[in-house]
């Protein structure tokens, strides 16, 4: 069967911690909410509606916050976000042994997609708005094997989709709250990630899933 790999975005493959910090500050600053960016950036995953529930936001002002966020996301967060270590070769990896490579992130989809742009990443497919077990049906969909995230909510995710869970401690949750949450394979980041899928690639693409040594 073919290889089909997914990644999360935010602290997966990006780092996008000073410009998202900077937009959460600006909106803090335009609507009167005490929004922390710092927090906010530290704790990347959740999508943007959970984040202002947990500041207090009303409902009512909730979808003008998002849209506001939205908007000056491009001018401030693309250009100071970098790569993380190994998220090239990652992607590369995966498409020299054969593979399809889909992108799976609680990010607005059209600001994920300029994050791809501006790195110069291809992917085969993108799907952003999707949290947590959320992102179980493209998962599916596309039949992918594993799923590399750095959350307990991307654990989750792959768990749900029958995919092997494979952690990177380059997020807000440590080794031992991602093993704890099932991981299949703790990588501290994905420097390590090309190595491990070469050396499971056969499991993995005859379907064995879960049984991938680690």
């Amino acid at each position: 069967m073919p290889l089909t790999v997914g990644f999360d975005l935010d602290m997966t493959l990006i780092d996008p911690r000073p410009g998202m910090a900077a937009v959460m500050d600006a909106v803090a600053a335009e609507s009167g909410y005490p929004l922390d960016g710092a927090h906010f950036a530290a704790n990347l995953g959740p999508p943007l509606d959970m984040i202002y529930r947990d500041f207090g936001v009303v409902e009512e002002d909730i979808p003008g916050l998002i849209a506001r966020f939205r908007e000056l996301y491009p001018e401030v967060v693309i250009p100071a976000t970098v790569a993380l270590p190994g998220a090239a070769q990652a992607l590369a990896a995966v498409r020299e042994l054969g593979g399809t490579t889909i992108v799976v992130t609680g990010k607005y989809r059209a600001n994920a997609a300029l994050h791809l742009a501006a790195l110069d990443w291809e992917v085969d497919h993108l799907f952003g708005e999707l949290w947590s077990t959320g992102k179980a049906e493209a998962l599916k969909a596309h039949g992918a094997a594993v799923y590399v995230g750095d959350h307990v909510g991307d654990v989750r995710g792959a768990k749900a989709a029958g995919a092997v869970a494979v952690a990177v401690v380059s997020g807000p949750c440590d080794a031992e709250e991602l093993a704890a949450e099932g991981a299949d394979v703790v990588l501290a980041d994905l420097t390590e990630f090309p190595g491990w899928l070469r050396a499971n690639v056969d499991r993995l693409s005859a379907g064995a899933g879960r049984s991938a040594p680690r």
